[in-house]
C-alpha cells in the first residue's frame, strides 16, 4: 500500500502529538496507592476519586492539593523520625498529578488503568465478626451546643475476647465529629443510670472517660480504621460493656443519627496486648490572647514496652505538638514533632520498625496553642481557655498505642504515681 507523502509527514506529528501522561496509565495508580481509601463512596472524603469522570473536574484542585502538600494531609516534621504510614507524595508523583492537570487531564486509554481496588463495601476492618449498632436514632438539632453524649451497648459476652480490629463508624458523617469507644467491667458504677441503647447526656469537660476501664476504639474524620499489627489484640474480659461516647457538631440542618461498632476476634491468643495509653495534662489554662501557650505532660514508664504509634490531639487553639522520650541512661529522643497541627485531621502516626522504649522511659508531650486573633480558627481570642470536651474548650492528651507482654499487669505500667502534669508559659 502506498501512502501519501503529506500523511507520511503528519504521523510523526500525530505520534509526538500523544499526551505522556494520561489519567488511566499514570494518575489512577496514585490514586489507588494515596488517596482511595478516604476519597470513595461512604467514606470521609467529600468526593470519590476512583473513575476518570470521577476526578476530571478535580484535576486543578488536585494540582493545587499537591503543591501546597495540603493533601495527602500529613503533618510530622521531616527528619525527626520515620513512619511507615507516611502520606508524603514522592516527588515524581507530584510532577506526575501537576503535569496531567497542566494538560488538559487527558484520559488516554481504559485499557493501560490498573485493576480497580476491591474495598469491603462499609468496613474498613473487612466483615466483622460482630457489630453493635445504637438501638435508637439520637436527634442532632440544627443548631446550638449539643452535650458529648454516653450509650451504654451490652456485649453479653460470657468469656474473656481478644479482639484483632475494632471499627467505629457514624451513622450520619455531617454531624459526628468523633465517636470513641470505651470498655466497662461487669459490676462498675460507673454510668449506672444508663439504660442499654439510651443516650446518656453529660456537661462538657467532666471526668467520665476516666471512669471507664480503658479507651478501646476511636473514630476520627481522615482516619480509616484497620486491625491491630500482626500478633497484638486488645483484651476484653468477660462481661464487660461498650460504652460510646459520641461528639454531634450541628450544621445547619436537623439531623439523626444511628452510628455503630463492628468487632473481629482474634482466632488464637496473640503475642501481645494491644493498649491505648495517655499522656494528658487537664489543669491548663490558656490566658486572652496568647499566641504561643505552653503545656506539658510527663509520665514515668515501669516496663519495656513496644511503641506502635503515636497520635496528637487538641482543638482549635493546637498550633504543635511534641512527643520526647528521656531514656534511662540520660538520653533523649523527639519520638514525633508536628510543628503544624491541623484539628481537622487527626491523624495516628505509625512508629516503623521494633522501637522498644525500655522500663524507666519518661516519656514528655509538649502542646503549643495560639489563643490569639491572629488564629483564623480562634472561637474567641478574649476568651480564658481551659479543658473541656467542646470544640470551644481545648484538650491536651498525647496519645500512644502499646504493645505489652499479654499477661502484663497494667497497675505496673507507671514505674511511680504518674508525674503531676504541669504547664508553662512559652518565653
Amino acid at each position: 500500500m502506498n501512502l501519501c507523502p503529506a500523511i507520511l509527514l503528519l504521523l510523526p506529528l500525530s505520534v509526538a502529538a500523544a499526551p505522556k501522561v494520561t489519567f488511566h496509565k499514570n494518575v489512577a495508580p496514585i490514586l489507588q496507592a494515596r488517596c482511595q481509601a478516604c476519597h470513595r463512596p461512604g467514606e470521609a472524603a467529600p468526593m470519590p476519586l476512583i473513575t476518570y469522570r470521577e476526578t476530571r473536574p478535580w484535576a486543578k484542585a488536585m494540582k493545587a492539593a499537591v503543591l501546597t502538600r495540603k493533601m495527602p494531609p500529613w503533618f510530622a516534621e521531616p527528619g525527626v523520625s520515620h513512619f511507615k504510614n507516611d502520606r508524603t507524595l514522592a516527588k515524581q508523583e507530584i510532577d506526575t498529578l501537576v503535569e496531567w492537570a497542566d494538560k488538559g487531564a487527558p484520559e488516554g486509554n481504559p485499557d493501560e488503568a490498573p485493576p480497580p481496588l476491591v474495598f469491603t463495601t462499609g468496613w474498613s476492618i473487612g466483615q466483622p465478626d460482630q457489630v453493635f449498632e445504637m438501638p435508637q436514632a439520637f436527634e442532632v438539632p440544627s443548631t446550638g451546643i449539643v452535650d458529648y453524649q454516653w450509650v451504654l451497648l451490652p456485649t453479653r459476652f460470657a468469656e474473656d475476647k481478644w479482639i484483632r480490629a475494632i471499627e467505629l463508624r457514624p451513622g450520619n458523617r455531617g454531624v459526628v465529629h468523633h465517636i470513641a469507644a470505651f470498655a466497662r467491667r461487669g459490676g462498675s458504677k460507673w454510668l449506672a443510670e444508663a439504660k442499654p441503647g439510651v443516650p446518656v447526656p453529660k456537661a462538657p469537660g467532666g471526668p467520665e472517660a476516666g471512669q471507664s476501664d480503658g479507651l478501646i476504639g476511636e473514630y476520627v474524620p481522615g482516619l480509616p480504621a484497620k486491625p491491630f499489627p500482626d500478633g497484638s489484640a486488645l483484651f476484653l474480659p468477660a462481661g464487660s460493656e461498650i460504652v460510646l461516647q459520641l461528639h454531634y457538631t450541628p450544621n445547619g440542618k436537623a439531623a439523626s443519627d444511628r452510628s455503630k461498632l463492628g468487632l473481629i476476634f482474634a482466632s488464637e491468643q496473640p503475642r501481645s496486648r494491644f493498649f491505648y495509653f495517655g499522656v494528658t495534662n487537664m489543669a491548663f489554662v490558656i490566658p486572652p490572647g496568647e499566641a504561643n501557650h505552653s503545656v506539658t505532660a510527663r509520665v514515668t514508664l515501669g516496663a519495656d514496652v513496644r511503641l506502635i504509634d503515636l497520635q496528637p490531639h487538641m482543638h482549635l487553639r493546637g498550633k504543635s505538638f511534641e512527643f520526647r522520650a528521656v531514656y534511662p541512661d540520660g538520653s533523649q529522643e523527639v519520638l514525633l514533632r508536628v510543628p503544624r497541627y491541623d484539628f481537622n485531621w487527626q491523624l495516628t502516626y505509625e512508629v516503623a520498625g521494633e522501637k522498644i522504649l525500655p522500663r524507666g522511659t519518661r516519656i514528655e508531650a509538649t502542646a503549643i496553642f495560639d489563643n490569639s486573633p491572629n488564629n483564623p480558627r480562634n472561637p474567641n481570642p478574649e476568651a480564658e481557655v481551659r479543658n473541656g470536651d467542646q470544640t470551644t474548650d481545648e484538650m491536651m492528651a498525647g496519645v500512644m498505642h502499646l504493645a505489652l507482654p499479654v499477661d502484663f499487669d497494667l497497675r505496673k505500667l507507671f514505674l511511680r504515681p504518674p508525674s503531676p502534669a504541669y504547664e508553662r508559659k512559652s518565653p
